[in-house]
């Protein structure tokens, strides 16, 4: 899978891959071989984080 290197498209690309395919960031990583503290760490710098609760990157 590749993923966008924009940030804002990576975090709508983020967002809709969980709500739509998976039930949880380490789920989705883990199926398609990605590095979740890389994609963590780009959204973090744009302001946004994981909520395991909600299941998506929301708002620091």
């Amino acid at each position: 899978m590749t993923i966008p290197k924009d940030p804002f498209m990576l975090l709508s690309f983020m967002n809709m891959q969980l709500r739509d395919n998976y039930s949880s960031l380490a789920e989705m990583v883990r199926a398609n071989d990605l590095d979740q503290a890389e994609i963590e760490e780009k959204l973090k710098n744009a302001g946004y984080q994981y909520d395991e609760a909600l299941n998506q990157f929301k708002p620091l």
